[in-house]
Parts: structure tokens; C-alpha cells; sequence
């Protein structure tokens, strides 16, 4: 499907995500990926901190408010949290499964995702996929805009967690 793969390798789209265990059998996937100069560590409290914002075109999903661009010092999500904000800082979602410092899974409108964090030597390869059970009409086009809108998001969160790392 168009749309269904950015920034990931074979072996990554072949890999279990915890949000493989909430929907076996997906009529939809997709898969997102993108390598962070900087360790897990870093990379985790901005995973986190997605629960206040989208990270994503703020303009867009956001309604013109800005994604904090400092962490808040969040304490780690808990499952049936709202897994993140949107419009405004509206919340939407929820958490479904966590393990601190590896991956955040949550729900919003019938799609579940994982965040998954990757050690790479001094890196951290954060990936992201998405699952819905059923495959609507429009999932080629949803596919596409979610891409764009994603693709946002991991360069947001990678460019944040590198600059935290060097200061």
C-alpha cells in the first residue's frame, strides 16, 4: 500500500510490536522509523511527553498551538491514560501498554500504535507502527496523510531529543 513504509528496514517491519498483541490479525498496517543521534534515555522522555501534544504540523493538528519544545518532566505513562492531546490539548486516546524507556502503545480513533525504542550503539532507531482491525476504503489515502503527518512527528521528537542530549 502506498504510504505504509517510511524510514524502516525489512528486518524492522518483520519484528514483534507490542501492538501485535492487541490486534492479530490487522486489516491495516503501517510502519514509521527514524535513527536519533542519541540514546534511549534521551529519546524516552519525548516519547512520553507526546500525552501533551501531537509533535507533529502543529498547525494542522493542533490548532496553531506549539508542541512544548522543553520537556516537562513527566512522570512515565500508566496503562488507561490518555495517551495523547490534540486541538488545542484536547485529550485523545489511550494508553494501552508501556514499558519505561522501551515502548508507549496506545489508541486513537480504532488505531493502535507502538512506539518502539531501539539501542544503537550511542543511537536509538525509535520506530512506530500502526494497526487498525479493519481496512476502510480510504486506508490507502489515511495511509498517505498519516505518513506525512508522522513522519513530522519522528523528525520533531528525534531533533528534540538530539539537541537535549548535547546541552
Amino acid at each position: 500500500m502506498i504510504g505504509d513504509r517510511w524510514g524502516v528496514t525489512a528486518a524492522e517491519i518483520k519484528r514483534r510490536f507490542p501492538c501485535d498483541e492487541l490486534i492479530p490479525a490487522p486489516g491495516f498496517e503501517a510502519w514509521r522509523g527514524v535513527t536519533v543521534d542519541a540514546p534511549c534515555e534521551d529519546v524516552w522522555p519525548w516519547v512520553v511527553q507526546i500525552r501533551l501534544a501531537p509533535y507533529s504540523y502543529d498547525c494542522i493538528d493542533n490548532l496553531g498551538h506549539r508542541s512544548p519544545q522543553q520537556l516537562r518532566g513527566l512522570r512515565d505513562p500508566v496503562v488507561g491514560e490518555r495517551f495523547t492531546s490534540a486541538f488545542g490539548g484536547r485529550p485523545a486516546g489511550r494508553v494501552l501498554a508501556t514499558s519505561a524507556g522501551e515502548h508507549l502503545t496506545g489508541q486513537i480513533m480504532g488505531t493502535v500504535m507502538s512506539y518502539v525504542l531501539v539501542p544503537d550503539g550511542a543511537r536509538t532507531r525509535l520506530l512506530l507502527k500502526l494497526l487498525a482491525r479493519e481496512r476502510h476504503p480510504l486506508s490507502p489515502l489515511l495511509s498517505l496523510g498519516d505518513l506525512i503527518m508522522a513522519r513530522r512527528q519522528l523528525l520533531n521528537l528525534a531533533r528534540l531529543a538530539e539537541q537535549n542530549a548535547r546541552t
